[in-house]
């Protein structure tokens, strides 16, 4: 064997047997990972590509069924059979009849006890769909639903049924009939007990555009209960899995997602809540003010302001009314005010509870000697509002359970009420780094709200006396080395004893305290408010802002309202959107925002 490997290495000049395999030059395992990470790369945008594609086929079969149906339609209205089926005149106010809107019946009034009666409903059409010679139609009004039939007779033409059928979804159609009471509940209506029995059917306005998405998949209950915290990713919402409608898809056709049951009633439940907070304001002597967006400086001094300008002036939009609600109040002589206004914020957070443009509820008030006369009309205030939705929204508030479980909020008649340095004891007791004069991050909210509600059975309490330096230049030093606290006769609430006024420190002894009378409001374990007692004596405030590293001339003439006497007051600014978020238990303050706008949207 040897002499043969010989004898063909002298034939040959190579070695018998397999050849040995070469050494990589040094540099090719990067090459191949780069190789490797090209194909990943490539594989993942034939992927996105394969995804748009059948997005396209998709959106172009939409198109197409909706082209057939207008079709349908041409061939199936009848100019004979005008005043019992197709296409209404256009609405252009040229007529008005003796009955006027009283004609038409609400939907939501459609009741067993009406059986007999003869009705005229407008609303969308939710649903069509054709069963044998008959159809079957659910029109949608509002948070309200109810079924309308009809079969082919001598009274109904068999164009009708076509019509009926064929009318695009989400159209605004009219139908007269007879209110029936079926013999078995109607699935899917909110009017189950009853049904109309169709005997005119016009469309007064058609959608013509293909859906973006069908409404039953955007009112389909939500898989999985997503976190209320963290940061928000668009492109991750942009679609959803299981059937339904991203976030995102849904706020880029905003006025079709409002239609939605769920959504009708946040934003019913959201103008409640204004009316509530109206409501139990005015009843308390407080007067509603309407105050400027359109500002020389920051509203508060900072950074985050959207600048513009101002005939040839630099000007900001309002980050809040605090400077002017103080002017009116304690300034101007009205005392008590308050304010529902926008509030513009140029913070680029990308997170859940976010947003650059929101609504303030504000408030101001005059006190007589102690700041917690205005914790008391807050804490009365908020028990109002959840009372009145409790009261008043009742359908509301079951539609977003529907779509968005959530367990009712719990809170307590008394409001409980604890001090800053209490609430990092119950976090570090709880295993949380937390020290007395750091700011709480939202995390530690978080916790601290889980905390409170197993130990107290609450989801809404007040936290007061925050450290200084994380609270706004008008705040008012707290004078006090130390506070005492005492039980009151509710278990549940805790204010503090108040030490004797006239051994209070003058102002020339509130030189640096670390901490300030002020506190924060929260729901589920997310602070919904901001407040405090405000520096009222002009000096203090010019310190307090040159201590911010404000420039004073930018507030003279906030500073300077105080120079005439001004009354002692504190208040605070309630966003509305974080307030029905919370409040529902939704995960995205874009859920209860109609229009959002963050740092990634401003249209629609």
């Amino acid at each position: 064997m040897l002499a043969l490997k010989l004898e063909y290495k002298a034939k040959t000049g190579q070695e018998y047997g397999p050849k040995k395999e070469e050494k990589k030059p040094k540099g090719d395992d990067s090459q191949e990972a780069s190789e490797k990470n090209k194909e990943k790369r490539a594989k993942k945008a034939a992927e996105k590509a394969a995804k748009e594609e059948k997005k396209r086929k998709q959106r172009e079969e939409r198109e197409r069924i909706q082209r057939e149906k207008l079709e349908k339609l041409k061939s199936a209205a009848n100019e004979d059979w005008s005043h019992v089926f197709g296409d209404a005149p256009m609405i252009q106010s040229a007529t008005k009849s003796e009955e006027g809107v009283n004609k038409w019946t609400r939907i939501e009034t459609l009741s067993k006890e009406m059986e007999g009666k003869k009705v005229l409903v407008r609303g969308f059409l939710h649903t069509a769909r054709g069963v044998g010679k008959g159809a079957f139609v659910l029109i949608r009004s509002s948070l309200y639903t109810v079924q309308c039939v009809a079969f082919e007779s001598k009274d109904i033409p068999s164009d009708m049924i076509k019509y009926m059928n064929g009318v695009p979804v989400e159209s605004i159609v009219d139908v007269y009939g007879t209110l029936t009471v079926p013999a078995n509940p109607v699935e899917g209506a909110t009017q189950s007990l009853v049904e109309v029995q169709v005997e005119k059917f016009h469309c007064v306005h058609k959608a013509t555009a293909a859906m973006p998405f069908q409404m039953e998949d955007a009112c389909r209950p939500d898989l999985v209960k997503e976190t209320d915290v963290g940061a928000y990713d668009h492109e991750a919402n942009a679609s959803a899995e299981g059937g339904r409608v991203g976030q995102e898809t849904r706020l880029d056709h905003r006025w079709i997602d409002l239609r939605t049951p769920a959504n009708q009633s946040i934003f019913r439940v959201q103008s409640m809540v204004c009316t509530l907070f109206r409501e139990y304001l005015l009843s308390q002597n407080f007067i509603e003010i309407h105050t400027p967006k359109l500002l020389s400086g920051a509203s508060e001094g900072g950074a985050d302001v959207f600048t513009l300008d101002y005939f040839g002036k630099p000007a900001c939009l309002s980050m809040s009314p605090q400077l002017h609600k103080q002017m009116a109040a304690a300034c101007g002589g009205f005392e008590r005010v308050f304010e529902i206004g926008p509030v513009f914020r140029a913070e680029n957070s990308n997170t859940r509870r976010h947003l650059c443009e929101f609504t303030g509820l504000d408030l101001e008030m005059a006190i007589v000697e102690h700041y917690d006369e205005v914790l008391d009309v807050l804490g009365d205030l908020f028990v109002y509002i959840f009372d009145g939705l409790k009261e008043k929204c009742g359908p509301e508030l079951q539609r977003v359970k529907e779509q968005h479980g959530f367990e009712d909020l719990k809170y307590l008649k008394k409001t409980l009420k604890i001090d800053y340095a209490t609430g990092c004891k119950l976090l570090r007791e709880a295993g949380v780094d937390q020290g007395d004069y750091d700011d709480l991050s939202t995390e530690n909210e978080k916790k601290l709200g889980d905390i409170v509600k197993a130990k107290f059975d609450t989801d809404f309490f007040i936290m007061d006396k925050y450290p200084l330096d994380v609270r706004p230049f008008y705040t008012m030093p707290d004078p006090n080395v130390s506070i005492s606290y005492t039980q009151h006769p509710h278990p549940f609430s805790v204010v503090p004893t108040l030490p004797n006024l006239s051994c209070l420190p003058t102002s020339n002894h509130l030189q640096n305290p670390k901490l300030s009378n002020s506190y924060d409001v929260f729901i589920r374990g997310q602070e919904i408010l901001s407040g405090a007692q405000r520096v009222h004596e002009p000096e203090l405030l010019v310190e307090r802002a040159r201590a911010w590293g404000i420039d004073v001339e930018t507030i003279a003439s906030y500073v300077d309202s105080f120079r005439n006497g001004a009354l002692p007051h504190g208040g605070g600014g309630i966003g509305l959107e974080r307030v029905v978020m919370l409040y529902l238990g939704l995960p995205n303050i874009r859920k209860s925002s109609m229009f959002p706008r963050d740092p990634r949207r401003i249209s629609p």
